[in-house]
C-alpha cells in the first residue's frame, strides 16, 4: 500500500503538470485554428468555451464546429450546379416582367450565380395558409399522379387524421405503377413518436425511400450532426409542385406536451404550376442523388428542354427557386434576403419562427426602419425551442429602438411560416428561417416570386397574423425583468456557437 500512495504521490505532480500544459496548449493552437473562415463572432464564442472549459470545449468543437458536408457530397452539388447551369445557358437573361426596378434584375443575377437556378416567368401560384387545406391538396394531386411523385420533407409522423390519409394515396399510387420517390431527414423524424411504425409502414409500402443525411458513424458516414435538410418539397408529374415551411406531421407535431396545452404550428405553404414545378424539381434529383447514390432522375430533368413550351404554362407569375445549405460556397438565402431588404422603399414584412439575424442582416434591417421604411416582423410570443427563443428576443431591444414593429403571434401556437414582402414588387416563401442555423447549417428551399399580385396574397396572410398579435412596445419591453435580460443574452452566444 505504501509503494502504490508513494507512487501516486509522484505521479500526481506529473499528471498535473501534462494537463496544465495540454491546457496551454490547446488554447494556443486554437486561437490560430478556430478564427479560420468564420464570422468574428461565432470564432470569439468558440474561443470562449474552449478557454473556460478546454477539455469539453474542444470536444464540442471537434463534433459541432464544422458547417461543411464530406467532400463527396460537396463534388455532387457541384456537377449538378453545373448540369444546371448547361441546360439552362440560353436563358441567362431575366425573362421580362412587368417592373421598373432594376434591383429585381439584379437579384435575380445574384440568386442565378448562386444557385443556378434561372428566373422563369409563366406560373400559377398559390398561397395556403390552412395546415389541413394544404394536406389535402397535396393528396388530391398525388391520387392524380400517373407517372412519378417526388416527396420530402424535413420532418414525417405518421397519424389517422392528416397525414395517414397522405401516405395512402402515396402507397396507392404505387399500385397504379406510379413511381413515388420519397426522402425524409433522419434527425428530424427519428425524434418524432411513432419513428419506427412509420419506417415499417414505409418498408411494406412499396414507395422508394431514403433518409437524408443518415448519421451512422461506424459506417464511417459521421459529420457534424446538427447539419440537416430542412427542405419541403412535393412535386407530382413535373406538373404541379408544393413548397413552403409546413413539415408532413399532425399539427401539434406528436407531442404530449404539445396537446396538453393546444400548441400547433401555423405554417405557409404555396402550390405551384408552371416552370418552376421543374426547378423544385431539380432540388430535389440533387438531393435524392446524395442520398440514392443515383444521378438518373437530375439526368433526365437536365436533358430536358429549358423553358417549356408556350403551350404548357399555365399563369403569368414570374419567380426563381433559390437552395442554400452548406453544399454551396455561399450562405445564398442570407444573400438574398439582404440584397431585398437593403432594396426596399416602402415597405418590408418579415415573419419567421426563429428570428436569430446574424450582423449583416441585423443592420439591414434596423438600417431599413431607419431610413423611413415600414418594417413589421411576425414572431412567437412564446417558442417551443427555450435557447432560440430567448436568443430571438435579445434582439428586440435594438429592434424596437431603429422603429421594427414587432408582433407577438400568440401563444400557445407556434407561428411557423417563412416569409417576406418588400414593397409590392417582391414576395419570399420557403422553408427558411432568418437565423444562423438556416444560413449556415441547414439546407433549405426559397421560392422569389415577382408581382404585386403574389405580395398582395402574401400580405393578406400577414394581415390576418397582424389581426391576431399583440405588438409589443418599446417601453413595455424595457420594463422585462432583469433575470430575463440576462437568459436571453446567454442564450444569444450559444446562437453564434457554428
Amino acid at each position: 500500500m505504501m509503494l502504490g500512495e508513494n507512487f501516486l504521490r509522484e505521479l500526481g505532480p506529473t499528471v498535473w503538470a501534462l494537463a496544465v500544459t495540454f491546457d496551454i496548449v490547446v488554447r494556443i493552437v486554437m486561437i490560430g485554428v478556430v478564427p479560420g473562415n468564420r464570422r468574428p463572432t461565432t470564432a470569439m464564442a468558440w474561443l470562449l468555451a474552449i478557454f473556460f472549459i478546454p477539455v469539453v470545449g474542444l470536444i464540442l468543437y471537434l463534433l459541432f464546429a464544422n458547417p461543411r458536408l464530406s467532400r463527396r457530397r460537396l463534388e455532387k452539388q457541384r456537377r449538378a450546379n453545373e448540369a444546371i447551369l448547361q441546360a439552362t445557358s440560353h436563358m441567362d437573361s431575366p425573362v421580362e416582367f412587368h417592373s421598373d426596378e432594376e434591383w429585381i434584375e439584379s437579384a435575380a443575377v445574384l440568386n442565378r450565380t448562386l444557385g443556378a437556378l434561372p428566373l422563369e416567368g409563366g406560373n400559377e401560384v398559390e398561397v395556403i395558409s390552412d395546415y389541413r387545406a394544404s394536406l389535402e391538396a397535396m393528396r388530391r394531386e398525388i391520387d392524380k399522379a400517373t407517372t412519378f411523385v417526388h416527396i420530402q420533407f424535413y420532418i414525417m409522423g405518421d397519424d389517422p387524421d392528416f397525414v395517414g390519409p397522405v401516405l395512402d394515396s402515396l402507397e396507392a399510387a404505387v399500385k397504379r405503377g406510379v413511381v413515388v420517390r420519397l426522402l425524409f431527414d433522419h434527425l428530424g423524424t427519428a425524434r418524432v413518436a411513432g419513428y419506427g411504425q412509420l419506417k415499417r409502414r414505409l418498408k411494406d409500402s412499396g414507395i422508394e425511400w431514403k433518409r437524408m443525411l443518415p448519421v451512422a458513424p461506424f459506417r464511417r458516414r459521421w459529420r457534424r450532426p446538427d447539419l440537416r435538410n430542412h427542405r419541403k418539397i412535393l412535386v407530382v408529374d413535373g406538373e404541379v409542385a408544393f413548397t413552403g415551411s409546413q413539415n408532413l406531421i399532425e399539427p401539434g407535431y406528436k407531442r404530449l406536451s404539445s396537446h396538453k396545452v393546444g400548441r400547433e404550428w401555423v405554417e405557409l405553404m404555396i402550390q405551384v404550376r408552371g416552370p418552376l414545378v421543374r426547378s423544385l424539381d431539380v432540388v430535389f434529383a440533387t438531393d435524392w442523388w446524395q442520398e440514392a447514390d443515383t444521378d438518373d432522375v437530375l439526368q433526365d430533368l437536365t436533358d430536358a428542354r429549358y423553358p417549356l413550351p408556350a403551350s404548357d404554362v399555365p399563369g403569368e407569375t414570374v419567380g426563381q427557386v433559390v437552395p442554400s445549405g452548406p453544399g454551396y460556397e455561399d450562405e445564398n438565402n442570407l444573400r438574398l434576403f439582404n440584397t431585398l431588404i437593403y432594396s426596399a422603399s416602402e415597405r418590408l414584412k418579415i415573419t419567421s419562427p426563429y428570428f436569430v439575424p446574424d450582423d449583416s442582416m441585423l443592420y439591414a434591417i434596423t438600417t431599413a426602419a431607419q431610413r423611413g421604411i415600414e418594417v413589421d416582423l411576425f414572431v412567437c410570443e412564446s417558442g417551443d425551442q427555450f435557447l432560440v427563443h430567448h436568443a430571438q428576443q435579445s434582439y428586440y431591444q435594438v429592434l424596437l429602438e431603429a422603429g421594427v414593429r414587432i408582433y407577438l403571434y400568440p401563444a400557445p401556437m407556434v407561428l411557423h411560416a417563412k416569409c417576406f414582402t418588400v414593397d409590392d414588387e417582391v414576395a419570399v416563401v420557403g422553408s427558411s428561417n432568418m437565423d444562423m442555423r438556416s444560413f449556415s447549417l441547414n439546407m433549405e428551399i426559397s421560392v422569389m416570386l415577382l408581382g404585386a399580385q403574389m405580395v398582395d396574397q402574401v400580405n393578406q396572410v400577414q394581415a390576418h397574423y397582424r389581426s391576431i398579435s399583440k405588438e409589443l412596445t418599446l417601453e413595455e419591453w424595457e420594463k422585462r425583468p432583469r433575470l430575463q435580460r440576462w437568459v436571453d443574452n446567454a442564450a444569444r452566444l450559444t446562437a453564434t456557437l457554428q
